[in-house]
């Protein structure tokens, strides 16, 4: 049986797809040159180089091949678990035929009297795969095992795509989550989406999202989700090779295509010439397109100007770092998920001193967790304070307590130093309250420095407005200026993003 480059792409992807979810160092161990992998159209066989290989890979990966195969193929094939025939492990027998790759006739699965292409990884992670994928020149002669079911539960979990359900949804996301929604309910209404935002907002997120709703709507067969480093591998490989039709085929036929990390394409000509044609093939069809990136379309530099103008001809959202109420949502979430019991005044410390990304509220999380186990002392606020304070140090560059009167004075249209005044009107406390619970926030500044520098107030001043600002974010409350009411969230990131631009 002839293999054509339609399996060798399947059986690359397939691979490329493994390695991501099980890691690359787990995957460089187990599925190295020695073991390999065949697929038929019907049935995907995998060879391994002896029983001990053949028995650990058969229990401990057999899912993640499973969901691997239904996220590439669209379904589940049967497997087939083979190791070499006794006494011919010494070499690899091969066939050459007008340069086709062929198995040996001795190599048969048990359901088919020839199989596909057999394909090699050479464990350089998962960006690498489309290029170190090799036609099965050579393949070992293997008998089929006698298949053992593996053990009721696996020795790992393999990664699972988000969900739009578990996005927690803020002032700062709402947009791009509103279009991830209506995409996914109505592929091709909104084409192209582009979500572009800093790292760690959530961005792969909604793609993911998006990913899961079409698969749940049993239309993962005909969507694709890849990063644009892969999707650069690959062109590259069908064009050294050859299969550049068959490359085409793939991406130009899908009804929805999920390209994340966009800014990887900066420069790469060639491969921007592709996606452009076809992004104007999916665009006529009416299909779905669905990018995302650091930044927006109109500043991803070395980008030519006809992909530019494409992208920008649908939806763009920007996804803000979480404000204040978002990341409460993320905290509740995320310790939820984990299972781990946090107080109601632990959560709003978390979320107010970290004003980083989710990764970095799960890991506070869990260093909350480890401490508490370690310590044996319930979570609490001086818990949290011990815990977390290395963490809250690096959160923030050195601010000064000058640095947060001039971005108070000027995100509120004050004249400077009028918060080191002994003006009373609300006009003047409110403001300055707010830059006294900013001061204790950033700062390492003593209370009596804080109330010295605004004004000469007593330490015990200072706490007061602390006091007062936590009441006024716990409880949603409006910061009222003679000029405009602001929500007090937005007023502290308004503030926080002068004094991290300053």
């Amino acid at each position: 049986m002839e293999l054509t480059r339609d399996d060798m792409d399947i059986v690359s992807a397939l691979l490329a797809a493994l390695a991501d979810r099980v890691g690359k160092d787990r995957f460089e161990l187990w599925f190295g040159p020695r073991t390999q992998v065949v697929w038929d159209g019907h049935v995907l066989a995998i060879g391994a180089p002896n029983q001990f290989f053949l028995d650990w890979i058969r229990a401990n990966f057999r899912t993640a091949i499973e969901e691997v195969c239904l996220a590439i193929l669209g379904q589940r094939p049967a497997l087939e678990f083979c190791v070499e025939v006794p006494g011919q492990s010494g070499g690899v027998a091969s066939a050459r035929e007008d340069g086709i790759a062929k198995l040996p006739a001795g190599c048969q699965s048990s359901t088919q009297s020839g199989v596909g292409e057999m394909v090699s990884f050479n464990g350089q992670g998962k960006h690498d795969a489309a290029k170190t994928a090799e036609v099965g020149a050579a393949a070992h002669t293997c008998r089929v095992a006698k298949q053992v079911e593996p053990p009721p539960t696996p020795a790992f979990s393999p990664r699972k795509f988000a969900s739009l359900s578990s996005f927690v949804v803020g002032a700062s996301n709402r947009l791009a989550m509103y279009s991830a929604e209506m995409v996914a309910r109505n592929p091709g209404q909104i084409t192209p989406l582009f979500v572009h935002g800093p790292t760690s907002v959530g961005k792969t997120h909604l793609l993911e999202g998006i990913w899961s709703a079409e698969r749940k709507a049993g239309r993962g067969a005909t969507t694709v989700y890849l990063s644009s480093e892969q999707f650069t591998s690959q062109f590259l490989e069908a064009l050294r090779g050859g299969g550049l039709p068959v490359f085409r085929r793939k991406y130009r036929g899908v009804r929805v295509l999920i390209l994340d990390d966009l800014q990887f394409l900066t420069g790469k000509r060639a491969t921007q010439v592709e996606l452009m044609h076809t992004v104007d093939t999916l665009l006529r069809d009416g299909r779905q397109l669905v990018f995302a990136a650091d930044r927006p379309p109109v500043e991803l530099s070395d980008f030519m100007p006809e992909l530019t103008t494409r992208l920008t001809g649908g939806m763009v959202c920007r996804i803000e770092p979480p404000d204040y109420t978002t990341r409460l949502g993320i905290v509740e979430y995320l310790s939820g998920r984990l299972g781990i019991e946090l107080p109601a005044d632990v959560q709003r410390f978390v979320a107010s001193r970290l004003t980083g990304h989710a990764r970095e509220l799960s890991g506070a999380i869990c260093r909350l967790q480890a401490t508490s186990e370690a310590t044996r002392q319930k979570i609490s606020v001086p818990l949290a304070e011990e815990a977390l304070g290395e963490m809250i140090q690096h959160n923030t560059r050195v601010v000064r307590l000058s640095d947060i009167e001039k971005a108070v004075c000027k995100v509120f249209g004050m004249e400077p130093h009028t918060l080191q005044a002994d003006g009373k009107t609300r006009r003047v406390s409110q403001p300055r309250m707010l830059a006294m619970w900013l001061a204790r926030k950033h700062t390492r500044a003593a209370l009596s420095e804080i109330g010295a520098f605004f004004g000469r107030r007593s330490h015990s001043t200072v706490i007061s407005a602390q006091k007062r600002i936590d009441q006024w974010v716990t409880l949603d409350e409006p910061f009222c200026m003679p000029e405009q009411t602001w929500k007090i969230d937005e007023a502290i990131r308004q503030i926080e993003r002068q004094l991290t631009a300053g």
